[in-house]
Formats: structure tokens, sequence, C-alpha cells
């Protein structure tokens, strides 16, 4: 137990470390990397909570497609770094009191009892044919099953939300209409023109 300890502090202090950085670090795509190690950390801490399910999905879906979705766009976009430290004065003082008050309830909620030691046992053993896969489907499915629904739902209409306004026609938006150009014709596009040939003598 003791070993399993030293690993949750030292993958504790790699991930506080990762977050810090990715909102302290100037270069986007540093920040994304830094994202990137925060994933796979805490996916170690959930593989300490018996939790494999939940941290191979974090590694495969979040580490494996959507970071790595979001290097490329950050890669291809030509962000103006001179403008976005513009605002960070500004916003400074703003920034640092959400920090302040979300520190604030961190600390209140770990110094409750709820949190206490006594009331936070080891977790026991389990036998060879546990599934955590089946455990965490039963939990969703019977205790949670009408928030789990309600989620579902609000990722639905965010996904629709996403299309129509990207769907959406602008007037100052150039765009192309498939069924446009499927009915051209050849004769609209391209004229013949019979020159006669000339000689330069």
């Amino acid at each position: 137990m003791e070993f399993e300890r030293i690993v949750f502090y030292v993958l504790a202090t790699i991930l506080v470390f990762a977050a810090t950085r990715v909102i302290t670090v100037r270069n986007s795509v540093h920040a994304v990397l830094h994202l990137v190690l925060a994933f796979f950390t805490c996916a170690g801490l959930w593989l300490l909570l018996e939790a494999e399910f939940l941290a191979i999905t974090l590694v495969l879906v979040y580490v494996g497609a959507v970071m790595v979705l979001f290097l490329f766009v950050v890669m291809m976009l030509d962000i103006n770094r001179e403008e976005v430290k513009e605002g960070f004065v500004r916003h400074l003082p703003v920034g640092l009191s959400v920090a302040g008050l979300m520190m604030l309830e961190m600390w209140l909620v770990m110094k409750s009892k709820a949190f206490d030691a006594t009331q936070m046992p080891e977790l026991p053993a389990h036998a060879a044919d546990y599934s955590n896969t089946r455990e965490i489907g039963r939990v969703l499915y019977t205790n949670y099953v009408y928030p789990f629904e309600l989620a579902s739902v609000i990722l639905v209409v965010a996904i629709i939300a996403a299309i129509v306004l990207t769907l959406r026609r602008r007037k100052s938006t150039k765009y192309q209409d498939p069924a446009e150009q499927v009915k051209v014709r050849s004769q609209d596009r391209v004229r013949i023109i019979k020159m006669e040939a000339e000689s330069r003598d």
C-alpha cells in the first residue's frame, strides 16, 4: 500500500505541473502537449482506483482523437500571439479572483468530514472475474439513468446547433453549390476558337 501511495503522489505532482503549464505556457502547441501529459497522468490515477475502462477510454478518446485534432488545428492556425498577450493583464484580476474562489471551495470541501481518512477506507480486493465495465454500466443505467439520458439529449442538441451554425449562409461568405456544379455543361465553360495557321515569314 505504501508503494501505491508513492505512485499517487508522483502522478498527482505531475498532473498539477502539467495543468499549470497548460495555462501559463506561451506557445499554444506546448500547451496542447502539456494537456496530453495531464490526460495520461489522470489515466494513471484512474488505474490506481481500479477504473481501467475509464483510463483506457480517456487515452483512446481524448489523447488519441480529440487532442490530436486540437494539435493539428493549433498548428495550422496562424495565431497572433501579440493580440493574445494584450488582454492578459486586463483580465488578470478576474482570473485570480476566480482561481482564489475555486481554491477556497476545494479547501472547504477537503476540510469537511466527508474527506476524513476514517470515512474513506481502502479499496476492497476484487475477484478475478470482476468487470469494471459491467459495474460502470450497472451504475449508469440504474442509479443515474435519468442524468445520463439528460446529458445525452444535451449533447445531441449541441451537435445539431453546431451543424446549423456551420451551414447557415452569410452574404459575405463565399460557398459552392454542388447542385449547380453538377448541372454545368462543357459548352457553358469551354469555347473552342478555330484560327488559321499563320507563318512568321
